[in-house]
């Protein structure tokens, strides 16, 4: 963890690993006063997983979009460069909005073989397999992020036919700069279409990456806190 620079005065893997652990524990040892404190949190964290749930479907309905818009081109004998590698990125970015929602609705795989022992090893067993999907999921989410930085320093393009209108690049390069230097910004933007750069189809993959790992925080936090899990599996008949 050499290259985890301090943040605030802390290094960030106390940040990320440290605090959502003593968080944990604080649930396991409070219980209905954790559930009471974190309640109105849990309930806005349901609203963003909804929310990127619904991104999600968006993007998958550009996906349908993208299909219907190449069969029109090959039917007219027009020309749609860069079809494929947009729908790549829809299909990337679904993936990756849906992977929060799809935790708590209970969507992803779980082996529960060893959690029908008794509930003392149900309990146990879940909150260890929590615990250990929140640490990695966490790593993943802070990699991803790096992996954004460091398309934008070596200013990597894509080697496809697809392009995008450089004041597109603008709008999400604002959310990186200070307000005083959006003028600046835009007074260097122009209109062309220009090769899409790296970073901008692996935002989804870090936002996805760092909402999910919240997720498994959160879910951890209400395990210990309720003393059940508050994932519930889909009955399939």
């Amino acid at each position: 963890m050499r290259d985890w620079q301090p943040f605030l005065g802390l290094p960030l893997w106390v940040w990320l690993f440290v605090f959502p652990t003593l968080l944990a524990l604080y649930c396991l040892w409070q219980g209905p006063r954790a559930v009471q404190l974190l309640g109105p949190v849990w309930r806005g964290l349901d609203a963003v997983y909804k929310a990127a749930g619904v991104i999600a479907a968006g993007f998958m309905v550009t996906i349908l979009l993208l299909i219907i818009l190449q069969m029109v081109a090959r039917w007219t004998s027009s020309a749609f460069p860069g079809a494929t590698e947009y729908a790549g990125y829809a299909m990337a970015a679904t993936s990756f909005f849906a992977l929060a929602h799809t935790l708590v609705q209970g969507g992803h795989i779980r082996v529960s073989v060893l959690l029908q022992i008794n509930a003392f090893t149900r309990f146990w067993l879940d909150a260890l397999a929590m615990f250990i999907a929140a640490v990695t999921a966490t790593y993943f989410a802070r990699y991803a992020i790096k992996t954004n930085i460091v398309s934008e320093m070596i200013n990597d393009r894509t080697q496809g036919q697809d392009f995008v209108p450089e004041w597109l690049l603008t709008v999400f390069s604002m959310f990186a700069t200070a307000p005083a230097q959006w003028g600046e910004l835009w007074a260097q933007s122009g209109s062309e279409w220009v090769p899409t750069p790296i970073w901008l189809p692996q935002l989804p993959m870090s936002i996805g990456a760092v909402l999910l790992a919240i997720a498994i925080w959160d879910y951890l936090t209400r395990l210990l806190a309720y003393g059940e899990s508050q994932i519930q599996g889909e009955v399939v008949e």
